[in-house]
């Protein structure tokens, strides 16, 4: 992990948003963590294509929750991640 993590910066989810509103992420190489706390059974999009929702949480403040909308390949790929997976 310390290897993967060398010269980067760690963001908690529960700390996003702040950060989001403070700093220009764009320019620093950052990574975050969390664990699928929900999954919406997926859905059809106006197109037709099939897409999954899950709600990420830091278990920090379970009361800031990030929503990750899955797509195409990655959609395909993922959707049977099970609820509760880091």
């Amino acid at each position: 992990m310390d290897r993967k993590m060398a010269n980067r910066k760690l963001i908690r989810l529960s700390q996003l948003k702040n950060k989001l509103a403070a700093e220009n992420l764009e320019e620093i190489d950052w990574v975050t963590f969390g664990v699928i706390v929900k999954k919406v059974t997926p859905q059809s999009s106006n197109n037709g294509r099939t897409f999954s929702i899950w709600r990420l949480n830091d278990l920090r403040d379970l009361n800031e929750c990030v929503s990750l909308f899955l797509f195409g390949e990655v959609h395909k790929e993922h959707w049977k991640t099970d609820q509760g997976t880091v």
